[in-house]
């Protein structure tokens, strides 16, 4: 293994981002918006809490703490260019729905939309604000999940920084090497 050096602290989400770039869907009113989204983690199991950081200077923060809710949309790699064109506008100037070919889709519990080209989408209300003054986090409970059954991995697009996405990688198997009760969680 090669030696490690010193490296700049303000860069080490390059190796720390916690999972795949998400587009996060949200309603206020009549106005639909969509934002890129990778400062995201689970955080319980039952019930199903994800925390999702959300600058205040998103216009995607106000509309989503005015309603109090959000679609989590899971997109493929399929999706790059669109996912980085959703980052690199605002929602207060452009639909980004129609600008980048997102079709938007009713949602079974709350106002947000589904995004139909994403293969997942999870239906989400804020479970606690908390840390929302403090921090810009969000802590939102899925309510409804829906989930394209192929492929059961989708090759996700993961986000290091400095323009440059890692897509999801080979599939390793090590269900064996697991305490039985340990898979019972999944």
């Amino acid at each position: 293994m090669t030696a490690k050096r010193d490296f700049p602290v303000h860069k080490a989400r390059r190796y720390l981002e916690p999972g795949p770039v998400v587009l996060v869907t949200s309603r206020w009113r009549d106005k639909a918006n969509v934002m890129a989204l990778g400062w995201h983690t689970v955080m319980e199991f039952s019930p199903s809490l994800v925390g999702c950081v959300i600058s205040v200077g998103n216009h995607s923060f106000h509309m989503i703490r005015k309603s109090g809710e959000c679609v989590i949309n899971l997109p493929t790699a399929t999706l790059i260019d669109a996912v980085v064109g959703v980052g690199n506008c605002s929602g207060a100037e452009v639909d980004k729905f129609e600008r980048f070919g997102l079709t938007p889709e009713d949602a079974s519990d709350v106002k947000a939309p589904l995004i139909k080209e994403c293969h997942a989408s999870f239906e989400c209300r804020l479970h606690d604000d908390s840390l929302i003054d403090k921090y810009n986090f969000f802590i939102f409970e899925i309510v409804r999940a829906h989930v394209a059954p192929t492929p059961k991995h989708p090759e996700t697009i993961h986000y290091t920084g400095g323009g440059v996405f890692v897509l999801a990688g080979d599939v390793v198997d090590k269900r064996a090497s697991f305490r039985p009760e340990m898979l019972s969680l999944d």
